[in-house]
């Protein structure tokens, strides 16, 4: 038979961090705001859940969105220690304008053969100016050509179980067999967000100067003061129509939201302010359990001690609308009739169950937080005396 006991209720406990596990959607009858694109996402950062979504997994054209995998892989490299910041990087042919006929007509750095410039300003020129001459010059220092990098981006695709994407190119020009998803960029954006914050930083730079030329961020949302948006990306080609990725956080309620193929750069703004407003006024995120902190003891037979403190060894977060935290109860459940030493600590012993009323919304594992060792030959032959009675 297994054991259950009951927890608390989660109402008022508003704290945030960035990392959860929880269920992929909302369970909740809420009535998102009407979109007008092709596709979108709305996700909650911390916990990862969707909240609200239209055709999430239609698979189309990134067009530059495809930039944000191409600094994902330049951020790892230098996690890795492959290159670093401030390698200088020694412009091709290949990352010129003027000599290359694929980027003619498009967003560009205005790089020329033979100049020196840090992986730094080439991170900001691709994340500002949307460069795709700063796409390759970065592709040839990573992986020495674009083929190779391009290799690398789809092994990150794999890593991050981005299951509808596939990448050909650096910089996102329309190229067949090239595509994505409103629910993998979501994805691909809310690991950018976790990672180094001064990488992060770059996408909310309104402006870049390079060469003399001035050029404004395309993400014209990082001006609306009343948002606090601070990044992601757009992207345009006349087959992918204009795509968006923005996120806000307000306090520290993060969301991110992915527009794709809407009618207009405007348009695609005026449909992620929409989701984002929507999100933030709708939605806290609860941390519902701390790592290492007890949320229960059970006994253990034949133990030393006798006794065993239970919960999480991960801080848990879940999205939940503002009307329904109050309702939010937590209970955990043993996966066994008694528990028995010898336990490891960290060791599974049953899971805890999130619901809502009697709905359930999620659930997670549940360990034991110290180790118990047998106890002494009295001792356990007083357990066993006990359990028979």
């Amino acid at each position: 038979m297994l054991k259950r006991r009951l927890l608390v209720t989660v109402s008022g406990i508003i704290i945030w961090a960035s990392w959860a596990q929880a269920e992929d959607s909302m369970p909740f009858p809420l009535t998102p705001p009407p979109i007008d694109a092709a596709s979108w996402v709305l996700m909650d950062a911390t916990t990862g859940q969707i909240l609200t979504a239209g055709n999430p997994d239609e698979e189309r054209n990134p067009a530059s969105l495809t930039k944000l995998m191409t600094g994902y892989v330049v951020d790892r490299a230098i996690d890795q220690n492959k290159i670093s910041r401030d390698d200088k990087v020694t412009i091709g042919k290949d990352a010129w304008g003027a000599g290359n006929p694929v980027f003619k007509g498009s967003s560009l750095m205005f790089l020329k053969p033979g100049d020196q410039v840090t992986v730094r300003d080439l991170m900001r020129g691709v994340i500002i100016d949307s460069g795709n001459d700063a796409c390759v010059a970065l592709a040839d220092h990573v992986a020495g050509s674009e083929s190779s990098f391009v290799t690398m981006m789809n092994s990150y695709v794999q890593k991050l179980g981005l299951s509808h994407t596939h990448f050909e190119t650096v910089h996102g020009l329309d190229a067949p067999g090239q595509h994505t998803t409103a629910r993998d960029l979501a994805v691909l954006s809310r690991a950018i967000i976790s990672g180094e914050p001064d990488f992060y930083a770059m996408y909310g730079e309104k402006s870049l100067t390079w060469n003399g030329i001035t050029q404004n961020n395309r993400n014209g949302l990082l001006w609306d003061q009343n948002l606090h948006v601070d990044g992601l990306k757009t992207g345009h080609t006349e087959s992918a129509g204009f795509n968006i990725i923005a996120s806000n956080v307000v306090g520290r309620h993060r969301l991110i939201a992915v527009i794709m193929g809407g009618k207009s750069p405007k348009g695609r703004e005026d449909q992620a302010r929409k989701l984002l407003v929507w999100g933030q006024n709708s939605f806290d995120t609860v941390q519902l359990f701390h790592a290492g902190k007890k949320i229960g003891s059970e006994n253990v037979w034949y133990g030393n001690p006798h006794k065993v403190d239970v919960g999480t060894t991960q801080d848990i977060y879940l999205s939940l609308p503002r009307t329904e935290v109050a309702n939010v109860m937590a209970k955990y459940v043993i996966d066994r009739k008694d528990l028995e030493a010898p336990l490891k600590a960290g060791e599974q012993i049953g899971e805890i169950q999130v619901t809502d009323k009697d709905k359930q919304l999620a659930s997670y594992p549940l360990y034991a937080l110290q180790a118990v060792e047998e106890a002494g030959i009295i001792t356990r032959i007083s357990d066993y005396v006990k359990q028979k009675l």
